[in-house]
This record gives structure tokens, sequence and C-alpha cells, in this order.
């Protein structure tokens, strides 16, 4: 099985790098699908790296510390992806004069 190591730099960076570009896509295009697959991509590495950790503790025993700090990695993406949705949600919403049940990020610009 594959192991995204997310304590390299290089794979830190690509994976930030794909996020930030989807939520640019997803900002431009005023469509809430882009941060979606984001949020999909980062639900399926920190399912797959929670597999690898918990599942096979033999095989990675080497990757122990690395898949750790990957999950790290992995929640903070999670919460990058999830604000990015419900900000270019409620855009697209804004845009297509849909009626929004909620102002999903009042709650936490009020905070800010």
């Amino acid at each position: 099985m594959l192991v995204i190591d997310l304590t390299q730099p290089l794979n830190t960076f690509l994976c930030l790098a794909v996020i930030v570009c989807l939520i640019f896509l997803g900002h431009e295009l005023k469509r809430s699908i882009a941060p979606a697959i984001a949020l999909g991509l980062s639900t399926v590495l920190i399912l797959m790296h929670a597999v690898q950790l918990y599942a096979f503790t033999d095989f990675y025993a080497n990757y122990q510390v690395a898949l750790s700090t990957s999950l790290i990695y992995d929640f903070a993406f999670i919460l990058v992806s999830y604000l990015a949705y419900l900000w270019i949600d409620d855009i697209e919403a804004k845009v297509k004069n849909k009626k929004s049940l909620d102002d999903s990020l009042e709650w936490f610009w009020k905070k800010v």
C-alpha cells in the first residue's frame, strides 16, 4: 500500500498547493464543487493514514511516527477545506440568488 508521507516538506507543499488551487478555482468559478473535491481528497488522505497506522501495525511499523504526524496535517487540511467550502458555498448562493438556510460562516466571523 502507498504511504504518502506528509512529513516530507515537498509532499506537504504539493498537497497544500493542490488544495489551495482547488479553493482558488472554486472562488473564480463561484462553484462550491472545487472545495468539495479538496475536502474529499483530504478525507481520503486521513482515512488512508488512519488505516495504515491502526490496521497494518506490523507492516508499517517503520512509518509510525510519519503516519502520526501526517494525521495532524490531514486534520489541518480538512479544517482549511471545510472552511473554504462554507465560504465558497455562501458565495455561490449569493451569485445564484438562492436562499441559504443559514449563514454558515457567521459564527466564525463574529469571533474574528
